[in-house]
């Protein structure tokens, strides 16, 4: 008999799972339902109802005294694939009026579905391929410098440079996919303009291990953090500044966990970086006349709470027409291509995908900025499956055109 075992859940979410009232206010913000409303069990508060009542079935007062029910496989079915539909986008977070923390429970959940193996199939691949390659495309690691191959010139000191102030983690999005490597083209072009000594990990730098900790297969990654940890110590950086925002939400808020005590450097986003150098005077910005309007990364905004240095780079160009879309800041809505949803249902992402493409659609803009490479690569896509009209540009990118 499968068993459901409380012990991948904290004190706290086993509390939350009798907090939540069933208000529904989550199913109404929840992206992937709004795609899949036919898949109840996608909404939040029926991932949170099943999980109560698996537990109570197996543990609860009745359990004990009587026996334990068994969970039939279609509920397990069921609940696995609603638990891997989701973008782990915490829009329902910010809606729910008792504050549970589903993000982190929804990972927990993942968790325990792939200690009953009910996770995923494709989900085995990417745990191969990652601990294997270290990175997610299964590109030999040593490449990870592959995007300066048709830079002007390779800025000097750009792989594993001793006692450099900065290091860039560039992430495997940008370091293996060739629809962004002009992110990182962007990035180090504005950095050395602006005078920053900086460095990379080159083919030192692995997975941050993000993909890894939403799939619930966070266990396989921890030889790879502390691997990363230890070689931005050894180069003797003081900040970390990482443009890919699940890469940076893990070393600010993943990594010190890990290890049990601080970094010994600072780790910041792109945008705080760039923004603090724009208030510093390092760039002289030339007009730049677009409409743009402004795409949140779900792990940049509403699990690491940046949102407006993002917003003060591109207000601080000259000639740059912003405007917001419909869904922004906390309530942003995610661009699909989060949670590792693409590879548990690439449909359903698509879909979400269109919905944010037609938001900024309506904003009459010419250009999506965002600040993240994977929204970028998902959002660029949907435009051109769509035959739409709107580019897609990460913030970096933008500056930049300004800056040259």
């Amino acid at each position: 008999m499968v068993t459901i075992n409380p012990s991948f859940y904290s004190i706290r979410q086993l509390i939350e799972l009798d907090a939540c009232t069933r208000c529904g206010e989550c199913r109404i913000w929840c992206p992937t339902f709004a795609e899949k409303p036919s898949l109840e069990a996608i909404t939040p508060f029926k991932k949170i109802d099943s999980l109560r009542s698996f537990l109570r079935r197996q543990h609860g007062l009745l359990a004990k005294l009587m026996r334990r029910t068994a969970l039939s496989p279609e509920e397990l079915t069921t609940f696995a694939q609603g638990v891997y539909d989701c973008t782990l986008c915490a829009r329902c977070y910010q809606v729910c009026p008792v504050g549970i923390e589903m993000r982190s429970l929804w990972i927990a959940m993942r968790e325990q579905l792939v200690d009953l193996e009910l996770h995923p199939p494709l989900m085995n691949r990417l745990r191969d391929t990652v601990t294997t390659h270290y990175n997610i495309s299964g590109d030999p690691n040593e490449n990870r410098l592959g995007w300066t191959a048709n830079l002007a010139s390779v800025p000097e000191g750009l792989d594993r440079k001793q006692n450099a102030e900065v290091v860039y983690f560039m992430g495997c999005v940008a370091a293996f996919y060739p629809m962004v490597y002009s992110v990182p083209q962007s990035l180090v072009a504005l950095l050395s303009k602006a005078g920053v000594d900086y460095t990379t990990m080159g083919g030192d730098e692995y997975c941050c291990g993000f993909p890894l900790v939403i799939a619930g297969m966070g266990k396989h990654a921890r030889e790879m953090m502390r691997h990363n940890i230890e070689t931005v110590r050894s180069l003797g950086a003081k900040k970390l500044v990482a443009a890919c925002p699940s890469c940076y939400h893990t070393w600010k808020h993943e990594y010190p966990h890990l290890i049990g005590e601080p970094l010994g450097f600072e780790v910041l986003h792109e945008t705080e970086f760039l923004a603090d150098l724009i208030a510093q005077g390092a760039f002289d910005l030339k007009p730049v006349e677009k409409k743009v309007t402004y795409h949140d990364p779900c792990d940049l905004g509403r699990t690491s709470g940046v949102y407006e240095e993002p917003r003060q780079i591109i207000t601080a160009i000259p000639g740059v027409s912003f405007v917001e879309m419909k869904d922004h800041h906390e309530y942003a809505l995610c661009c699909g291509g989060g949670g590792d949803v693409e590879m548990a249902d690439a449909e359903v992402s698509a879909a979400v995908a269109r919905r944010r493409l037609g938001q900024a659609q309506e904003t009459g803009a010419d250009f999506i900025i965002t600040a993240c490479q994977q929204c970028k690569r998902t959002l660029l896509g949907a435009a051109r499956k769509e035959k739409v009209r709107i580019r897609t540009l990460d913030v970096s990118e933008l500056l930049w055109e300004s800056v040259q």
